[in-house]
C-alpha cells in the first residue's frame, strides 16, 4: 500500500465516524440552503491517522445568519471575533468554531488583518496558508475537497503554499511564522519558494502584534520537533526579528571548542530538557543531531526517575524550554580571550537573565513564565562545581532555598546543559548531578527542604527578645535562617541559646 493511500484509509476511517452531533450540525446548516465544511488543521490531522478534537468549521453563511444557524444546534453560543466572521458553540462537550468564508490582507502599516468575505471553498482554501491546511470535507457528504494539491504535499511531507509564497505572506506577515512553527510540527520540509520569501519578506512580521508572533512561538516550541522550526528560522533570517540575540550565538564558540557554535549547544540542550519532561516522549534525536551519541544520551536522560530531578513536570514545559534555548545569550556580550588562550564567559547567566528578560517583555510573555525563565538562567550554571568539589550540606539546603519551586526545572536544565562530546566528562558531571538529587532527597527526607524556616519563628523571636515589629527582628530572624541553612534544624532549646548569643554581641549594641 502506498503512502497516499494509506493517509486515504486512515482519513476516509475518522470521517466516517464523526460525531452524531456534528452530523446533525451540518444537517441544519444544509436544511437552510447554507454549506458547512470541516477545514484546515482537523482535515489534515485525519489523514496523518490521528483523532480529531477540534471542530474548525466553514461555512458560506456571513457571522449573523452562522451565529443563528447554531443556536439551533445549541443554547451555548459565543462570539470567538464576529469582526473576523468566527462564531463557536458547544455541545455534549463538542466545542466547534464556525468560520464565513474569508479572505486576510494587511496594509503597510497596520497591525490587524483586514478580512473579507469569500463565496465559494474552493476560494476559501486558496487563501489559507499551506495547502495542507487548504483542504476541507463537505458535510454531511463527506466529500474532499482539495484544490491546491495538499493531500498530495501531505504525502511528500512539504509545506508549500496555495499561491504565490510572496503573495501569501503579503496578505498575512504571519504565516512568516507559522511556516517555522509547522515545519517543527509536522516535522516537513519548507518549499524553496517559501523559504526564499520567508527570507525576502521578514521584515513585514514587523507590522504584526508581538501577541500573535509570541502565540506562534509557544506552539513552535510546544512541539515534538521544535528544533527543526527554529532551525528554519535561523537559516532564512526570520529569528532575527523574533529571537535576535539567537544570531549572535552562531559566532561563540564555548570555552572548551566543543561545539561548531554556541547556537548549536543551545538546541542540543532544548532537545535534552524535552527528554527529560515527565511522561511519555518521543526522544529520537532531531535531523540535526541524529547520530549514535546523542540517540543514547537522549534515551539515558528519558530513563531518568522524576525523584532525581525534583519531581514531576509534565510536558511540554515552555518556560523550561525557553530557559534551555536563551540560556546562553549573554555568551557574545561576555567573551573574554584570555594570555593563556582559552575563552571565557564569566557572568554569561547574570547578563542572559537580563537578556531573556528585555526580549520575553518585548513579546509580552506574561510576568509568571518571565520571572521563572530569567530565574532558570540565572541560576543554570549554580551546579557545575558540585562534580569536581561536592557540596556541604549546608551548599544544597542554600542550593534548594534559591531553586524554591523552580527546584524540578532547574535539575532539568542542568542535567540537560551537558552536551560535552568527552565521554569522561560527561561520565562524571552526570555522576555529579545524581549525587546532588541523591543528597537533595536525602536533605528533603531529614528537613523538609521544601519550606525551610528558621528554626524560631519572627514572633517567637520578639518575644524572646521583647522587640517589637521592625527592622531587628528582621536581622534576627535572616541570622537564625543562616544558621538553620548552615546547620540543619536545632532543637528549640538550643535555638534560643544560639539567638541570644548574637543577640548579646551582634554590632553597635545599644547599651
Amino acid at each position: 500500500m502506498d503512502k497516499k493511500t494509506q493517509f486515504l484509509l486512515q482519513g476516509h476511517s475518522i470521517f466516517e465516524n464523526l460525531p452524531a452531533d456534528i452530523i446533525e450540525l451540518a444537517d441544519i446548516f444544509v436544511q437552510h440552503s447554507c454549506e458547512l465544511s470541516l477545514v484546515g488543521g482537523p482535515v489534515r490531522d485525519a489523514f496523518l491517522g490521528r483523532e480529531i478534537h477540534d471542530f474548525d468549521l466553514t461555512t458560506n453563511a456571513h457571522p449573523q445568519q452562522t451565529q443563528e444557524l447554531l443556536s439551533l444546534w445549541t443554547n451555548n453560543t459565543w462570539d470567538v471575533g464576529k469582526d473576523f466572521g468566527t462564531i463557536a458553540g458547544m455541545r455534549n462537550d463538542i466545542t466547534v468554531e464556525i468560520t464565513t468564508y474569508r479572505s486576510e490582507e494587511y496594509d503597510a502599516t497596520s497591525r490587524k488583518p483586514t478580512v473579507t468575505y469569500g463565496t465559494s471553498l474552493e476560494g476559501d482554501m486558496t487563501r489559507r496558508d499551506f495547502t495542507v491546511n487548504a483542504m476541507a470535507v463537505r458535510l454531511p457528504s463527506i466529500e474532499l475537497v482539495d484544490p491546491c494539491g495538499g493531500l498530495d504535499d501531505l504525502v511528500a511531507g512539504i509545506l508549500r503554499t496555495p499561491a504565490q509564497a510572496v503573495q501569501s505572506f503579503d496578505d498575512d506577515p504571519l504565516r512568516i511564522m507559522r511556516a517555522g512553527r509547522f515545519a517543527a510540527q509536522l516535522s516537513f520540509d519548507i518549499e524553496e519558494d517559501v523559504r526564499q520569501a520567508m527570507k525576502d519578506m521578514a521584515s513585514r512580521l514587523r507590522i504584526v502584534s508581538a501577541e500573535r508572533i509570541r502565540d506562534e512561538l509557544v506552539k513552535l516550541l510546544m512541539s515534538d520537533n521544535p528544533r527543526r522550526g527554529i532551525d528554519a528560522l535561523m537559516q532564512t533570517g526570520v529569528i532575527d526579528e523574533v529571537l535576535p540575540e539567537l544570531r549572535e550565538l552562531l559566532s561563540t564558540e564555548d570555552a572548551h571548542k566543543r561545539h561548531k557554535d554556541v547556537y548549536t549547544h543551545s538546541l542540543m540542550v532544548l532537545e535534552q530538557v524535552m527528554a527529560l519532561e515527565s511522561g511519555e516522549r518521543d526522544v529520537q534525536a532531531g535531523e540535526y543531531s541524529r547520530d549514535v551519541m546523542a540517540n543514547r544520551r537522549l534515551e539515558s536522560l528519558a530513563a531518568l526517575p522524576d525523584d532525581m530531578l525534583g519531581g514531576s513536570l509534565p510536558g511540554p514545559d515552555v518556560p523550561l524550554r525557553l530557559a534551555a534555548l536563551l540560556h546562553d545569550i549573554g555568551k557574545p556580550a561576555t567573551r573574554r580571550f584570555e594570555s593563556d588562550g582559552s575563552v571565557t564567559f564569566r557572568g554569561h547567566d547574570i547578563v542572559g537573565a537580563r537578556m531573556a528578560r528585555k526580549r520575553l517583555r518585548a513579546l509580552h510573555f506574561d510576568k509568571q513564565t518571565i520571572k521563572t525563565v530569567t530565574r532558570l538562567i540565572e541560576l543554570h550554571l549554580r551546579a557545575f562545581g558540585f562534580a569536581e568539589a561536592g557540596w556541604t550540606d549546608s551548599a544544597v539546603r542554600r542550593f534548594v532555598r534559591d531553586a524554591g519551586e523552580e527546584l524540578p526545572r532547574l535539575l532539568r536544565l542542568i542535567r540537560a546543559d551537558v552536551t560535552s562530546q568527552n565521554a569522561k566528562r560527561i561520565s562524571s558531571l552526570h555522576q555529579g548531578n545524581d549525587e546532588l538529587a541523591r543528597r537533595i532527597t536525602e536533605l528533603k527526607k531529614q528537613e523538609e527542604l521544601d519550606a525551610i524556616r528558621p528554626d524560631l519563628s519572627g514572633e517567637q523571636i520578639m518575644e524572646i527578645l521583647h522587640l517589637k515589629p521592625g527592622r531587628l527582628v528582621g536581622q534576627a530572624r535572616q541570622y537564625m535562617l543562616d544558621v538553620r541553612l548552615e546547620e540543619g534544624p536545632l532543637p528549640y532549646d538550643e535555638a534560643v541559646k544560639r539567638l541570644m548569643g548574637w543577640w548579646n554581641n551582634r554590632e553597635n549594641k545599644v547599651c
